[in-house]
Parts: C-alpha cells; structure tokens; sequence
C-alpha cells in the first residue's frame, strides 16, 4: 500500500512541524508540579526533564525507523496494526478515543481556563473557571466540527505564539538571574528535603505531560522528502530542540523568582515570574500568550477527539460503524464521531473536577490523575510494537533493529515504574478503570465481528 501524498517537505520545514507539534501547554502546566516534587532542588528537576526528554528522543527514533518502512502509517494505532495486527490495533484505537483523548482534552480545557483565571485574578477551582473551561470545551469543539480549516490556521498561528513566551523567558530570565544572582541562589538552595528516588520519578512522570505529542510527528514521512534520512534526523533534532526550550525555560524562571515564591504561589507563580522580569505590562501581555497556547494545545487535541471513533469505524469495528463513519458533505467532518467525543470530554471533565479539583474527592479511592496515567498507558502500549521491530525487521542494521528499540523499551519501562512509584494506589485504580473500559471495548469488538459474519 503507497501513499498518494506529494513529497513536499524538508528537513528544516519537518523540524519546525516536531517542535511545533509537540511544545503546547505542558511545560508551563507542568513546569511548577517538577519544581514543587523536587522540592526546590533545580539541578533535580532539570534531571528530570533530561531523562523525560531522552525517554522521547529513543521512542521517537525508533518510531521513524517503522515510519520509514512504512509510507502510508498515519499514527499510533497504524503503527498497532501494522506490527500486531488488526485486533491490537482496534484495542489501542479504542483507549486512544474513549480514555486518551478526552481525558487530556477535558483537563486540557481546565488548564486553559486555569491560566485565563490567573489573568484575571479568578479562583482556579471556582465557578468563574468551569465556566471558562465548559465555554473552551464547547468552542474548540465548534471550531473542529464546523470549520476545519479555520481549526487548522488556528493551530499555525498559535504554534509561532506558543514559542515567544518560552524563548523570551529562557532568555532573559536567565541574563536578569544570573545578573542578580537568583539563579545561583536557586541552583545551589534546595526549598526542602525530598527523597531523591521518589521526586525524580515523580517528576519525570509529570515531564511526560509536557513532551506528549511526538507520536503524532511521524505521520509526516509519506510527504517528507527523503522521508529513510530525513525523518529520524527531524524526530531527533527536533526532539533535542525541545528539551533544551523546556529546560531553558525552567532556568529562566528560576532567573525570576526564587523557587519558594514560584512553590508557594503555584499557578500564579509563573505569571509573577514574567511580572518580575517584563515589568506588569509586559508580564500580563506575555501571560496572554501562555493562555493561546494552552488553547492552540487544546485545539489539536479536539481536533484527535473528533476523529477518534471515527477511526475505528472506518475499519468497520467499535460501536454502529455505520453511525460514526459518516461524513458531512459540507464540512468534510465526521460529525457523529464528532459530537461523541465532545460527550466523551464532558464525562471525563465532570471525572476529572471531582477527582483533581474538589476538597473531597467525589469518587473516593477512585481518583486518579488523568493528566499522566492516560500517557503512561500509551508508553506502555509502545513495548510491544517495538518488539515486534525487533522481531520482523531484519534487513535493518544492528543498531536500528536492537539498540534503537531496546532502548525505547527500557524507557517506556522507565515511565512505567516511575509512574507507580508516583502515582502509587492512584495507579491501581486507574488500573482497574483502563481494565473495565478495555472490556467494554472487547464486547463492542466481538459484536462487530458478529455483524460480518
């Protein structure tokens, strides 16, 4: 099967597209959550992000090795399918649409709204802020379903945007720290004492927050010039690229204010530290930026939700194939797929106000954090793809067929067990929830198999 699609980009263009694709609201959302695990140790949590970033860098590498033999692979669950075949590509498909997407899109709602609260100077958790976010949910939902072009140009614009806070911070945060002598205080004064084990893994599994995205990066080479050379160059440069912003940035904030102002303050931390360093003005315009990006993060992953049992019903499996594979004449979008998804957010919204955002978690020990554990699953989902690399590819070079995805396996590994350690009975039970809507998924499978027959 080839692909009909033109080569039409190069190396630089395919680069820009892997930093774009995957820089968004992570590192500003996340920045705070490594701080405050680490206790203030900033040589600790720059380690994090290192190790979370060469976890993405060899997954990567090894995911443009199988892009490269593989010309028409489109994204994740291709990949499944191509590897594994067609009924583990339906069950990742199906955790893709009914966990993945909306979790991340519904909190990522949040998170927008969160960071138009701090503009304000609205609570995060107050009602001013799930009404934002419901009106976030809904218009990004609106854009998608109703103007996918316009939820494309939306997504260009807000890439160029989303790049200017972080650079500008990494920069002169940093000259205006090293000047003052904050980033040396902050480098060498840890806030409190925290075990080294427990804080490292704790904060690489939020770094997986922050450099999610990259899977999508690969879907590139059917149009990519040179596609065998140059799409492991764009995944791996690209990949560095973006280590060095989110760890720049992260010193560039401690440039600003001390890491116990940015720990106490939380959410308004970050806005404090572009306050600190662009005056009020240039601080709050800045800030404005922050929240197009998290918007802009938002968008592209509406734009997935959208499409996610749309995806499985073109393949004639899931529920009512016939229902979500349909396609509107005008807008060229699978609407009915469309709005389930948009219920999907809503649900798992409601899920993750309850569990993340309440005094008293409203689903007892049932509450777990859907902004990493859904992410995790995936890393854990890559393991046996990357063995079936192993397994099948052998006309490939040593290092391409062994080193390259053993590598990547000891690195989903790695986020695994860092995700327990982190996590701990939270995983459990999110563990049993992954489990119960997985079955539900086998049901819908074994009916769609009925049907054929």
């Amino acid at each position: 099967m080839e692909s009909n699609l033109k080569k039409k980009y190069g190396l630089f263009t395919a680069i820009a597209m892997v930093v774009g694709i995957v820089i968004g609201s992570g590192v500003f959302f996340k920045a705070e959550k490594v701080l405050t695990a680490t206790g203030g140790n900033l040589p600790l949590g720059i380690l994090a992000w290192i190790i979370g970033g060469a976890i993405m860098v060899v997954c990567s590498y090894a995911f443009s090795i199988m892009a490269t033999r593989y010309e028409y692979v489109n994204g994740i669950v291709d990949y499944a399918e191509v590897s594994l075949g067609k009924k583990y590509g339906y069950y990742v498909g199906w955790f893709m649409s009914i966990i993945y997407y909306p979790t991340l899109t519904g909190a990522l709602a949040w998170v927008s709204a969160r960071y138009t609260c701090v503009l304000f100077g609205f609570s995060i958790v107050g009602p001013e802020a799930m009404a934002i976010t419901g009106f976030y949910l809904v218009a990004s939902y609106a854009i998608n379903a109703l103007s996918p072009v316009l939820a494309g140009k939306f997504q260009v614009t807000t890439t160029t945007i989303k790049l200017i806070p972080l650079y500008l911070m990494a920069v002169i945060g940093t000259i205006v720290g090293l000047i003052t002598g904050m980033t040396v205080e902050n480098f060498t004064t840890a806030v409190s004492q925290v075990s080294t084990g427990n804080a490292l893994f704790t904060a690489v599994t939020a770094t997986a927050f922050a450099y999610e995205g990259w899977i999508i990066a690969t879907s590139i080479n059917a149009e990519l010039k040179d596609s065998k050379k140059n799409l492991p160059k764009a995944l791996v440069i690209g990949s560095l690229i973006i280590i060095a912003t989110y760890i720049l940035y992260y010193i560039g904030l401690s440039g600003a204010v001390s890491n116990s102002v940015l720990m106490e303050n939380g959410e308004k931390g970050a806005k404090l530290a572009f306050e600190t360093v662009f005056t009020k003005v240039g601080g709050t315009a800045l800030f404005v930026f922050v929240v197009i990006s998290c918007l802009g993060t938002l968008n592209g992953l509406m734009l997935g939700c959208t499409r996610g049992v749309y995806a499985l019903a073109v393949r004639n499996v899931g529920p009512l194939p016939d229902t979500f594979k349909q396609v509107d004449k005008v807008t060229n979008m699978p609407t009915n797929s469309s709005i389930l998804g948009l219920l999907l957010c809503g649900i798992w919204l409601l899920y993750f106000y309850g569990a993340q955002l309440t005094a008293s978690p409203w689903f007892g020990v049932f509450s777990f954090d859907t902004t990493e554990l859904p992410i995790i699953t995936i890393y854990a989902a890559y393991i046996p793809i990357f063995i079936m690399l192993m397994k099948k590819e052998k006309d490939l070079t040593a290092f391409q067929r062994f080193v390259a995805p053993v590598l990547a396996i000891l690195g989903c590994l790695f986020m695994v067990v860092a995700a327990c350690f982190a996590h701990r009975m939270a995983a459990v039970w999110y563990l049993i929830t992954f489990v119960v809507v997985m079955l539900i998924g086998v049901l819908f499978s074994k009916a769609s198999h009925r049907e054929e027959i």
